[in-house]
């Protein structure tokens, strides 16, 4: 804003009525008339001060109808406005002055965001410090944990914050440590956590010397990468944190995405690698909690990887396959994860549980839809046999159900109505009330 902006509003103006063209033989009383109009407007007034503009037209009103013994007291009243016209300019300077507003005001930070100021910096060093960073991101992180359904709204304002304060190569270094860490400490955090690093590679303007965001996260996701030999056969605590590492890389690859000149953005395969290996490191330990996560990340990723492979011409799915039916034959695991790793073989032969391409719902048939039956309800026979429509019986034993449950009621007349016998369905004390209700509700209507 420039430096005339400190005045009230409307100072400065004045408004210059044309002369109207069927004036032309205007007379003193015309004249006088216009000499009023043309003088300087007063101030616009605040609201609570009546404004001067209704006055002026009340005015000239009266000096219209031709009373020009009047003019004094008029222009009187005129010049009586006009100061408490500037009187109210006084005082919207006043307002103006000690005003907080400001062009260079923060912008609207969302409800529930944690908010800092600028005397958080460091002004000896030129930015902010670790200390005040770590505890800054912390609390965005906080706040997208317990609000995850807030990212959306959020993060462009956590974006631009970052932009403001991460200005150098160590505090971009420590941003992405903190990201990290809150990903792979919190397994809720996995999916926000690598939202959160798919954007802010893509909007976080710093590039330091060592790299970018991105860079910068994929080398500490192959620090983590490289022990995971040791952190398989490690302890419970080991094994635990290497865990969250692998369903984190797993988010990482569904949801980060990188620029293409050929088209649109792709996935980063370089993750596609690491996580073959990961799974190989898994089930070379097959104890109960590295297969559960083998599981889990199979689970999350397996339909996609195995597009990724077969589009390479690589058969690493088949691969980890054989080895997970290995696994079955020799290994001692738990029986709980026994039968998880043959769900997962079957969810496999099932296309992931994605309908074939090729089957549509007006031709799929059990033949060419693994999943024809999936939505189907199970039935009981009288002895507690299930069935479904898969059955070859299914037929015949639905309809035995039907048969026995008198589910098709008896029709009586000519026009097939269908006949009640509501005597014979309500017990004595419904039948009782019944009638009180229908005695009452006569006794009303008679009233």
């Amino acid at each position: 804003m420039n430096d005339d902006f400190d005045r009230a509003p409307g100072a400065g103006r004045s408004r210059n009525l044309t002369t109207d063209p069927g004036l032309v033989g205007a007379t003193e009383d015309d004249e006088a008339k216009t000499m009023l109009f043309n003088q300087r407007e007063p101030l616009r007034q605040p609201r609570t001060t009546p404004p001067f503009a209704e006055s002026s037209i009340s005015t000239a009103r009266e000096m219209v109808g031709g009373d020009c013994k009047r003019q004094n007291n008029i222009q009187q009243s005129a010049n009586t406005n006009s100061t408490s016209a500037y009187r109210g300019s006084n005082n919207v300077d006043s307002l103006v002055k000690s005003s907080k507003l400001s062009a260079s005001a923060p912008e609207f930070v969302p409800s529930g965001m944690p908010q800092y100021e600028d005397s958080a910096c460091d002004d000896s060093e030129g930015y902010y410090s670790e200390p005040f960073l770590s505890d800054m991101v912390t609390d965005f992180l906080d706040h997208l944990s317990s609000s995850p359904g807030s990212f959306d709204s959020d993060v462009e304002y956590i974006t631009d914050t970052l932009n403001y304060w991460v200005t150098t190569k160590e505090l971009l270094q420590e941003l992405v440590e903190l990201i990290f860490t809150q990903s792979t400490a919190i397994p809720n955090f996995s999916y926000t956590g690598a939202r959160l690093c798919n954007h802010l590679s893509h909007r976080l303007s710093i590039n330091s010397p060592n790299g970018s965001f991105r860079q910068l996260l994929l080398k500490r996701c192959q620090k983590e990468f490289e022990q995971r030999d040791a952190a398989v056969q490690g302890d419970v605590d080991t094994q635990k944190k290497f865990h969250s590492f692998v369903l984190f890389l797993g988010e990482l690859y569904l949801n980060l995405e990188v620029k293409s000149s050929k088209g649109p953005p792709e996935r980063a395969h370089i993750l596609l690698a690491a996580l073959f290996e990961l799974m190989k490191s898994l089930f070379s330990h097959p104890v109960d909690a590295n297969l559960i996560c083998a599981v889990k990340l199979l689970k999350l990723t397996g339909s996609v990887l195995d597009d990724a492979w077969k589009d390479r011409g690589q058969p690493h799915m088949e691969e980890l396959v054989q080895r997970i039916e290995t696994i079955l034959l020799d290994a001692t695991c738990s029986r709980d994860v026994r039968q998880m790793l043959l769900k997962l073989v079957e969810l496999r032969s099932s296309d992931w549980g994605r309908v074939c391409a090729g089957a549509s719902a007006s031709n799929a048939t059990p033949d060419n839809d693994p999943n024809y039956f999936m939505n189907e309800p199970t039935f009981y026979t009288e002895d507690g046999t299930p069935f479904t429509a898969a059955d070859p019986e299914y037929a015949e034993k639905y309809q035995e159900i039907l048969d026995k449950q008198d589910y098709f009621h008896d029709t009586d007349g000519e026009n097939g109505d269908e006949v009640y016998d509501f005597e014979d369905e309500m017990e004595p004390e419904i039948e009782e009330a019944f009638e009180n209700f229908c005695l009452e509700s006569e006794r009303k209507r008679q009233q």
